[in-house]
């Protein structure tokens, strides 16, 4: 905690300082305060409300021309409110992109203090009201006061590429050129899909984000301060994958191809809505080909008992390639104005193969330095993985005649099955197999979730949250491992070891609660709530009893809305970290005889405390920019932890001279970090946009007190875009990762970079794009160095990055929009230059 208030300490002037200079720049005297407006905002179709649009409040200068005087935004029920206004004649201006603005005229007065519009209309710019095609832009960067959204529509270079593609783009977000993601420099990132959770991200997060098509993704959500009402799970925060769906009337769909030298990839959507009931199909495809990245080890071990150093040097290549497809259906039925049902139903695919050899040197040495031994062999290893998801979830609404009161009941169920081979001989300088072996390892996953949510509000400026939640989680898997015959090898004869076999259950239950207030004060916004979860976990492993434990999650925010377009808020949230399946199983994994891994059932659940500090500014020109200052506690971090061992005996075979690695609570890991995300329209046709992230991490090891360590982690891209014509644009990104610091050494850096251009034709319906990835790299090297007890070790990874690919993008169908009788009403007109 000392840290803690040291690091408030430092940063505190800073932010009172932003506040006063924010406040002062905004003040204007207009006479006596007094008076207050308010009212909702709508799109004038759908009638739904439009969050975080942009309410200005102008009056005529002395110059003839209007001025801002005031402002705010709305919020995510459309509502919007501006007090302390002097009495005197007004103008509002009501604009989000895409729709027109709405200009109305109010005055505050001693007989008229308050003035409320009720509901405001927004028109879309190209809405007509037969057939029609909607071509609203969303910008590509919407910051909410809950969470950041990234419209993945509108990144160009992506589109030809998977998930992880975009999520390199997002803020906050940083992804490895093995796929592998962090929110905030933490790992520990709870992953929904349109909102929920999926068996499919418990088997290999890695595979399934770069299974999914970035065409199928319409946006992605990032959390980094969850409320009461989220799961608890995930230290790192939340990310949410929404898929595309519309829910515009007419039938209308979208067919996505691409090809390359790395990727390819397809996606086809329908969609149909007729009256109150809608639906939608999609599938969509993916293939990674198969790629041979050259890799070199070099170990150096010490075996303190016998005073021996041993080196142990491996080379070779691999080769690896990805596949996978998603379909699935959603249905949407508005019953009537109160009540709603939503259900959809998916199946997912994904599956890796690799293969390679490795050669490798032995050398074994005394404490003089004399050379007791020199062993030349090798490994050939091959390994598959595939997994099969099926997914359903039912969804019902209900809101009462009170606005905003609101019932929620949810439930998703998820069954997945997966399979696991993998195979490895070993030969001698000669090339004559002596030792192999193989593993099945299928296994079964199935979860459950039903949560209830309920709405109350008490008056405009208090609302209640509460609800329940269930989460049920069973996990069967059995590994068969069969050791090469050694007194008859050239029969090739595998016989099952019993005692390096095994097979398991593993079942997990969470009961959660909440309750959480929104408050709106005169000057701030506060929304703090508290949610419990009851934890059991029961596994067949050998002599590990896993007790259940309570956990008590408290959150809140509290933020306040400047004139200027500016929000600055202040967030705390205590998250928990699970360790799953693969963190607890004692299973063994010696497809690499020299390198073995395995999981720890003692782990402890990983706790942590973050705190972040937001500023957001929109300017009229189109310049927003983003600031989160953060800082994370974690006690009993799990982290990945390697040990060397001179022997290793697993059931009834010795393994020499290997490193294991585990899963252990390491200690305490502090953050201190800033991300700064800033987007400029540079002129009308060029658009820039960058995002600088950087944090000092600090570890205290526990394991082995003394090699605590810390270092300082940063990133940053650019991403530009030229707009040559209405119909091409060119884009540009380039991002690097600073070499990331660990309990036991350093994590490789990585420089990626893309360039893409897209025409659009047939009536932009169409379009073609061409995309390149390091066009001027063959490999990305990948440099890791790790230090433990008694060993250090040195590892290069050239890994195959540079690719070229086109896209081909077709939209088809209309959508119909039926004029509503009262759509003209109080329809503001449009701002010149815009009827």
């Amino acid at each position: 905690m000392n840290r803690l208030f040291n690091y408030l300490y430092k940063i505190l002037p800073a932010i009172l300082l932003l506040q006063f200079a924010l406040t002062s720049s905004a003040q204007q005297n207009t006479g006596m305060i007094k008076g207050k407006i308010s009212g909702k905002i709508i799109d004038s179709v759908s009638h739904k409300p439009i969050e975080y649009a942009t309410v200005s409040m102008m009056v005529k200068g002395t110059d003839g021309k209007d001025k801002a005087i005031n402002g705010t935004t709305s919020d995510g029920k459309g509502f919007f409110k501006l007090d302390n206004i002097a009495d005197g004649d007004y103008k509002l201006f009501v604009y989000f992109m895409g729709y027109q603005t709405a200009i109305k005229n109010f005055t505050i007065s001693k007989t008229s203090s308050n003035f409320s519009f009720g509901d405001i209309k927004l028109a879309s710019k190209q809405t007509q009201l037969k057939a029609v095609t909607i071509e609203a832009k969303k910008s590509l960067i919407e910051n909410k006061i809950d969470k950041m959204v990234y419209n993945a529509e509108q990144d160009l270079t992506s589109q030809g590429g998977v998930a992880t593609d975009i999520l390199k783009k997002v803020p906050q977000v940083s992804v490895d050129v093995d796929g592998n993601v962090e929110l905030q420099g933490n790992a520990n990132i709870r992953f929904l899909i349109n909102g929920k959770p999926s068996s499919v991200f418990g088997s290999n997060l890695v595979d399934v984000l770069q299974s999914i098509p970035a065409s199928q993704i319409q946006s992605i959500e990032v959390i980094t301060s969850p409320g009461a009402k989220y799961d608890a799970e995930g230290t790192g925060g939340i990310i949410n994958i929404i898929l595309k769906k519309s829910t515009a009337q007419g039938i209308n769909g979208n067919i996505n191809l691409s090809a390359g030298t790395r990727l390819e990839n397809g996606s086809f959507n329908l969609s149909a809505r007729k009256g109150t009931f809608g639906a939608n199909v999609f599938f969509s495809g993916n293939g990674q080909l198969t790629s041979n990245t050259i890799n070199d080890m070099n170990r150096v071990s010490h075996d303190v008992t016998n005073n021996q150093a041993s080196s142990l040097i491996q080379n070779g290549t691999s080769n690896f390639n990805r596949s996978g497809y998603q379909s699935g259906t959603n249905f949407d039925w508005e019953i009537n104005s109160q009540n709603n049902i939503t259900a959809s139903f998916s199946y997912n695919y994904y599956g890796n193969n690799g293969y390679g050899t490795t050669n490798r040197q032995a050398l074994l040495q005394d404490a003089a330095g004399n050379q007791l031994s020199n062993i030349y062999n090798s490994i050939d290893a091959n390994n598959h993985f595939q997994m099969n998801s099926f997914d359903w979830s039912v969804n019902y609404k209900k809101k009462f005649a009170k606005e905003d009161q609101e019932l929620n009941f949810l439930y998703t169920a998820s069954y997945g099955n997966s399979l696991l081979n993998y195979q490895q001989t070993q030969k001698d300088s000669t090339n004559t197999i002596f030792n192999g072996s193989y593993v099945n390892n299928p296994g079964i996953n199935k979860q459950t979730n039903i949560s209830i949510d309920y709405t109350q509000p008490i008056e405009k400026k208090v609302i209640i949250e509460t609800g329940v939640k269930m989460v049920s989680n069973q996990i069967s898997s059995s590994s068969d491992v069969f050791l090469l015959n050694t007194l008859n090898t050239t029969s090739m004869e595998y016989d099952r070891s019993a005692m390096q076999s095994n097979a398991f259950n593993y079942s997990r239950n969470i009961y959660a609660g909440y309750l959480s207030a929104t408050v709106k004060f005169k000057f701030f916004d506060v929304k703090a709530g508290c949610r419990y979860e009851y934890t059991e976990t029961k596994a067949d492993f050998s002599n590990v009893n896993i007790k259940p434990y309570n956990s008590v999650v408290p959150s809140f925010v509290i933020s306040h809305t400047f004139k200027q377009n500016q929000t600055l808020k202040l967030s705390y949230t205590h998250r928990i970290q699970r360790p799953d399946y693969r963190d607890l199983n004692p299973f063994i994994n010696a497809s690499d005889p020299k390198n073995l891994s395995t999981g720890n059932p003692n782990l402890n659940p990983e706790i942590t405390n973050n705190i972040e500090i937001g500023y957001n500014k929109y300017f009229e020109n189109g310049t927003n920019i983003n600031m989160a200052i953060f800082s994370r506690f974690a006690n009993y971090d799990i982290q990945p932890y390697t040990v060397y061992y001179p022997t290793f005996k697993i059931g009834d075979s010795t393994y020499s001279n290997v490193a294991l690695t585990t899963r252990e609570n390491i200690g305490l890991e502090t953050n201190y970090g800033v991300n700064l995300f800033v987007s400029v329209p540079a002129t009308s046709k060029i658009s820039i946009r960058s995002n600088l992230s950087g944090y000092q991490r600090y570890i205290t090891n526990t394991i082995d007190p003394g090699n605590s360590i810390n270092g300082f982690n940063y990133r940053i891209n650019l991403n530009m875009s030229y707009q040559i014509s209405s119909t091409l644009v060119v884009e540009v990104f380039g991002n690097f990762n600073s070499p990331r610091v660990g309990v036991q050494g350093t994590m490789p850096s990585f420089t990626t970079y893309n360039f893409a251009f897209r025409k659009i034709f047939f009536n932009k319906k169409a379009s073609f794009a061409f995309t390149t990835t390091n066009p001027f790299n063959e490999y990305v090297d990948q440099k890791t160095v790790l230090n433990g007890q008694n060993f250090s070790m040195t590892s290069l990874r050239q890994l195959p990055y540079r690719s070229f690919g086109i896209n081909f993008t077709y939209k088809f169908g209309k959508l119909e929009f039926k004029k509503d009788k009262n759509s003209e009403e109080n329809n503001p007109p449009a701002m010149e230059g815009e009827k």
